[in-house]
């Protein structure tokens, strides 16, 4: 009797520690995902505000060298 107790509980600790595992498996690559999809957005952005500068100042140091010449015609 006492084996076939030893036995059930033992069958049913390594069952919960299979699902527990693989719940935890699923959090952790939810987070992963996450987190991968939060810093590509980051980058993106930070990307895009570059590229948006790179062009302004592209424009500003243009029209700084015409204007003179436009004055000296």
């Amino acid at each position: 009797m006492i084996k076939l107790v030893t036995v059930f509980f033992t069958t049913l600790m390594v069952s919960s520690l299979i699902f527990a595992c693989a719940e935890i498996k699923e959090a952790g690559q939810s987070i992963g995902h996450t987190a991968k999809n939060v810093t590509t957005d980051i980058g993106h952005g930070s990307r895009d505000t570059v590229q948006a500068i790179g062009r302004g100042t592209k424009r500003v140091v243009k029209s700084v060298t015409e204007e003179p010449a436009k004055d000296s015609n």
